[in-house]
């Protein structure tokens, strides 16, 4: 069974990969997004300095399964918090949100009562992103009768 795809519509999973703020820095983002597409995934990179508003509404406009914000700059909580009010304002709260970059252990609890499903800091493997995202997707579209 290929989990990249759903198997009613036969449609690949998409992913929107942002860097909110004023963050120079995308090689993660890149790098992170050609691991995706390597895996199978759609991916759309919408570039630097994003606000929250532009991802959810590109994320919606889209139509993507799962948001990835890379967040180096000490902002996450303030974008992560933005991303997932304005999800829920535009009723896509079935977008899973994940992210990366240079996030404290002590915020990871807050981020997942947020609603953020996994975050991934310096070091973690793309593979692992990869397989999240492939397990997370699959089980929300089993959850919608869509797989």
């Amino acid at each position: 069974m290929d989990h990249n795809k759903n198997e009613t519509t036969d449609r690949r999973i998409r992913v929107l990969i942002a860097k909110p703020g004023m963050d120079g820095h995308d090689r993660g983002a890149k790098v992170v997004a050609r691991a995706l597409r390597d895996a199978g995934m759609e991916v759309i990179y919408t570039g630097l300095r994003q606000t929250a508003e532009m991802i959810v509404n590109a994320a919606v406009q889209e139509d993507v399964d799962a948001i990835g914000l890379s967040v180096l700059s000490g902002a996450h909580m303030h974008y992560f918090r933005d991303v997932m009010a304005l999800l829920k304002e535009k009723d896509a709260t079935d977008i899973i949100v994940f992210g990366g970059g240079i996030i404290p252990d002590q915020d990871l609890p807050k981020l997942k009562e947020l609603g953020v499903g996994q975050v991934f800091t310096p070091g973690a493997n793309t593979e692992d992103a990869a397989t999240y995202l492939k397990g997370a997707v699959s089980e929300r579209w089993r959850a919608q009768g869509e797989g």
